[in-house]
């Protein structure tokens, strides 16, 4: 280091001495240590260069994707979901399990998205458009219609406007705003059209009226929401079709649908239905266990709650169930999307066929318990 010094020295003399006299440094190899300045480079005299234009945005630009996007953006949040884990030294930890998106329905902090964004959740993490962040907590959760309602302690919130589902039409503007692979990407905007209505999609033991969409949906668009060219929300997206081959098939549950299902989760924390009280099998359910079930018609009868409204009409294990309500049941979704149908303390005959000999069992359709 001395060396150095010794040898760095005498450049740091001239340099300071350069300095004193008005000189100039020049650090290219091979040239002086002083050098007269010169000529300072002038701009070129001829330039010319456009004018930045500061109007307003046109109507060309002012789309109403642009305007519904304005409207229904604001009102949409990240969700992050949370929950314990255990580490290598049996420590728990709080670890992120998922991220989806979430639509606020009313400026004190209600929002509705679905319930796998926040299902098992230990904590709730709610990313606002504007940056702010707030602990959520789950009011309640529907996992039939996938639909759940998170609050957080805020006031003032932008929230969305509601259209009707019932008007859409084949070919209109579909606009899905959410966040696709977490908040990083958060406030997303992709267009499309509506593909299609009413579709009917199976997911486990229930089948789902979906309003189908090619706007791009991605994981973390989930509870996030279909807008119309008004600026109003016509769905609160849900599910994409993943498979080889297949693009622009998203799914979103209608606002129809969704309205009342909120309004009972905020209300009671829960959905009322009414049940049956019954296990049961069709063939395809049957072969997953590894039965063979030898019915043309109907569904078998598993098991009988006791105590339930199948048992105190006469149902039993082994009994056939053909129809309810006038409706054939020949499949486990059949049943279920007939029984979720019924009014809480209605009547429906329900039609079992047993040893051969068919008959009506009148069931008086009760609420379905919390567990």
């Amino acid at each position: 280091m001395k060396q150095l010094y010794k040898r760095m020295a005498p450049y740091f003399i001239v340099a300071v001495f350069g300095a004193l006299i008005g000189g100039s440094l020049v650090l290219g190899y091979g040239a002086p240590y002083f050098a007269k300045p010169g000529p300072q480079a002038q701009p070129p005299q001829n330039t010319i260069m456009p004018p930045v234009a500061h109007a307003q945005v046109s109507e060309a630009r002012n789309t109403p994707v642009v305007r519904a996007a304005q409207a229904v953006g604001p009102a949409v949040v990240g969700i992050t979901n949370k929950g314990f884990v255990r580490d290598f030294f049996n420590r728990q930890m709080l670890i992120e399990q998922g991220t989806g998106s979430g639509v606020i329905i009313s400026a004190d902090g209600y929002i509705v998205t679905n319930n796998h964004v926040v299902e098992n959740a230990q904590e709730l993490t709610v990313s606002l458009a504007d940056g702010r962040t707030f602990t959520g907590r789950t009011v309640g959760a529907d996992p039939v219609t996938d639909l759940a309602v998170v609050k957080i302690d805020a006031t003032g919130l932008p929230a969305a406007v509601f259209g009707d589902s019932d008007t859409l039409l084949v070919g209109e503007p579909a606009i899905a705003i959410g966040n696709p692979l977490g908040n990083e990407f958060r406030g997303s905007v992709t267009v499309g059209v509506i593909s299609a209505l009413n579709r009917s999609i199976e997911i486990g033991e229930r089948r789902f009226k979906l309003i189908q969409t090619d706007a791009a949906i991605n994981p973390g668009n989930s509870g996030g929401a279909l807008v119309n060219a008004d600026g109003l929300v016509i769905g609160i997206n849900s599910a994409k079709l993943a498979a080889a081959g297949v693009e622009g098939m998203g799914f979103s549950i209608p606002v129809n649908t969704v309205r009342p299902i909120v309004q009972s989760l905020i209300d009671k924390g829960k959905v009322i239905r009414a049940y049956l009280g019954v296990g049961i099998l069709d063939k395809t359910t049957a072969a997953r266990y590894g039965y063979r079930l030898n019915v043309d018609k109907g569904v078998y009868v598993a098991g009988v709650q006791p105590g339930g409204p199948a048992a105190k009409a006469g149902i039993r294990e082994g009994d056939i169930i053909v129809a309810i309500a006038g409706k054939e049941t020949n499949t486990v979704v059949d049943l279920r999307s007939v029984v979720d149908a019924q009014p809480v303390g209605s009547r429906a005959d329900v039609t079992v066929s047993r040893n051969g000999q068919v008959a009506a069992r009148s069931v008086l359709f009760e609420e379905m318990p919390s567990k």
